[in-house]
């Protein structure tokens, strides 16, 4: 089996009206996503995704990659992976050179899995073809609004759900608790700060999630805000979990180690692959830290890093977006089914699944260039666009 060639769909998707949701980068008008397809000399295709700019995207892996992998072994992924990332390492290291190499390492692992005939959890070392899975959703909206979206989480086969805090402490502490209100003690909330807290801010809310028995506490600082992290260690007994927003082993390295984080997120589209997330994986396993991939950006991400989570002992759970993303819902032949709290993965070799080609077509840009200017959620384009959220306030009335 040869390399032959690559096929990126850089996908686009707008939200009705141009409103999607409220968040703290201000309104979210349309989403983003990158599909690539490794065609090999025998006909076999692998498929990954990336989560970055597409056309940067687009630019590492057809103009760079593509005609210095043709002709390669795709099942040698680990090889793969160190000559992408030595080709990219002066422009790379961190951000969408990574992801881009990580679109092309899930498929080489779709692909290794594919030829031995195993699904990929099994592959991994997975021994049932499901793993938890959450609801990643309840953004800015009224208590009222977000009780009655929890509640539906919960109808959909969901025991787990994320919401989004970062508004002011007022908001941020009542919505906790009517969320948790409305779902019981039985089920499980987690709470992302989106980056948006001091220390002592975090400490005054995060006594309120320990409260409301809250799962884990979400990005409460930026990513390259060690120092906050550093001082924030041991003032709660809610998890901390982060790294959504972190590239390579490299930098969850520096996370975990100094015992920062209780969970580390990283997502396989972003991160740089599967090796790299499960590298991220088998260093947590040392340091007692728990596994639980970020995934908000398509449904080929989200079978990835699911077939990781049901093959390490450590693994908590998915994320799977619920607020109408196109790239979740329709962009596979076979919808993703959720019961009892479960994402059910698929006993066919490598990933298990197909793209609904008519669905990529339909959303597909012509040109990565020229993105229309939209809010993306965490990438915007054009300056009336880039409107994030005013001052946190502070207290509670």
């Amino acid at each position: 089996m040869r390399i032959d060639h690559f096929d990126v769909f850089n996908l686009r998707f707008e939200y009705p009206n141009a409103v999607g949701f409220h968040y703290a980068g201000g309104t979210c008008t349309a989403r983003l996503t990158s599909v690539v397809r490794v065609v090999t000399d025998t006909g076999h295709v692998g498929l990954g995704s990336a989560y970055a700019h597409p056309a940067l995207v687009q630019l590492v892996v057809k103009e760079q990659l593509e005609p210095l992998l043709r002709g390669k072994d795709p099942r040698e992924v680990e090889a793969r992976w160190e000559e992408m990332y030595g080709l990219t390492r002066w422009y790379g290291r961190k951000g969408a050179a990574v992801s881009a190499i990580g679109a092309l390492d899930i498929a080489f692992w779709d692909l290794r899995a594919k030829a031995a005939d195993k699904p990929l959890w099994k592959l991994l070392g997975g021994k049932e073809a499901s793993c938890p899975a959450y609801a990643s959703g309840l953004l800015w909206k009224s208590y009222d609004s977000l009780a009655a979206e929890a509640s539906k989480h919960l109808e959909r086969g969901f025991r787990r759900m994320k919401m989004r805090m970062a508004r002011s402490e007022e908001y941020d502490t009542q919505a906790v608790r009517a969320i948790r209100k409305a779902i019981g003690p039985k089920n499980d909330l987690m709470a992302d700060a989106g980056m948006r807290y001091g220390v002592d801010l975090a400490t005054r809310v995060g006594k309120v999630l320990e409260e409301e028995k809250v799962f884990w506490f979400e990005e409460p600082f930026k990513p390259e805000d060690y120092d906050r992290y550093r001082a924030m260690n041991g003032r709660l007994r809610v998890p901390i979990a982060a790294g959504e927003n972190e590239f390579g082993l490299q930098g969850f390295t520096e996370l975990m180690t100094a015992g920062w984080v209780d969970i580390a997120q990283p997502d396989a589209c972003r991160c740089g692959g599967l090796t790299e997330a499960l590298r991220v994986a088998k260093l947590a396993a040392t340091l007692d830290v728990k596994i639980a991939p970020h995934t908000w950006s398509d449904a080929v991400a989200l079978h990835a890093n699911a077939a990781m989570v049901a093959s390490i002992p450590h693994g908590l759970t998915v994320e799977v977006d619920q607020t109408g993303n196109p790239f979740i819902e329709k962009l596979l032949a076979e919808p993703l089914v959720v019961r009892d709290g479960r994402l059910k993965l698929s006993d066919k070799p490598g990933l298990g699944i197909e793209l609904d080609m008519k669905v990529v077509e339909s959303l597909k840009m012509a040109d990565p260039l020229r993105i229309p200017e939209g809010n993306y959620s965490d990438m915007v384009f054009g300056p009336s666009h880039w409107t994030p959220a005013g001052p946190y306030k502070e207290g509670v009335a």
